[in-house]
């Protein structure tokens, strides 16, 4: 049975995406054993890690940081040996070279581009070019950008979007979005404002800037395919 190690740096709501992995494994008939552990050895040892996060992004990189030796298992994890991730929000955030919320941060750099704040006062918006569940299209959107959104697929083809369609809708709790370098890292955008960074990925990486714990149908799907997904 593959292990699925959520690693908790004590930022996130680990429970929620536990029960959500569990579930998905279960829907799917993917036997999978999910832990959720602070541990770098399990970490290493994992078929497959999850990075969830909420939180300011220098806070989230300071506790995973501060997990001895985690930061280098999931490097040999993940670059080493290709095992799946999965960054979840902020996970997906600390993903990125900088963060910027209050001051540069470094992050892990493992795709190149930085994370930068929504922007609130759009003339799209004034426009009436929003989306419609966004709130009132009067130029000034409310910060954080909180509630279901409509995704796009900029990269449909990817396995872990197999059988999540144009326009569904995922759960969004956020006020920065990460800003690939590469287009092609983008595998799925928003609108708020202005288009954002919904899903992001790059060979065995994947990152989601909506909590598919919280998104049901189209969460659940992501997540078996996730799980199911062999880079």
């Amino acid at each position: 049975m593959q292990t699925v190690a959520i690693i908790d740096y004590g930022s996130g709501n680990l429970r929620s995406a536990a029960r959500a992995i569990a579930e998905a494994a279960r829907l799917a008939e993917l036997p999978r054993d999910v832990v959720v552990t602070d541990r770098a050895d399990i970490v290493a040892a994992a078929d497959r890690i999850v990075l969830p996060g909420v939180g300011a992004f220098a806070d989230c990189r300071a506790g995973l940081l501060g997990l001895d030796g985690m930061v280098e298992a999931m490097g040999e994890a993940v670059h080493g040996r290709g095992r799946p991730f999965l960054g979840i929000c902020v996970g997906m955030q600390l993903l990125a070279t900088i963060g910027t919320e209050h001051g540069e941060t470094p992050g892990l750099d493992w795709l190149a581009g930085s994370v930068d704040a929504l922007d609130a006062r759009d003339p799209d918006a004034a426009a009436g070019g929003n989306d419609p569940v966004n709130g009132p299209a009067n130029g000034q959107l409310k910060i954080p950008h909180m509630g279901w959104n409509r995704l796009r697929l900029d990269a449909p083809g990817h396995p872990v979007l197999a059988g999540i369609d144009e326009g569904d809708y995922a759960y969004f709790v956020h006020s920065f979005a990460l800003v690939p370098a590469r287009p092609g890292d983008r595998l799925a955008s928003a609108v708020y404002g202005r288009p954002f960074a919904a899903m992001v990925g790059n060979g065995p990486i994947v990152g989601t800037q909506f909590h598919p714990e919280k998104s049901q149908r189209v969460g659940l799907r992501l997540i078996a395919n996730f799980l199911a997904w062999t880079p």
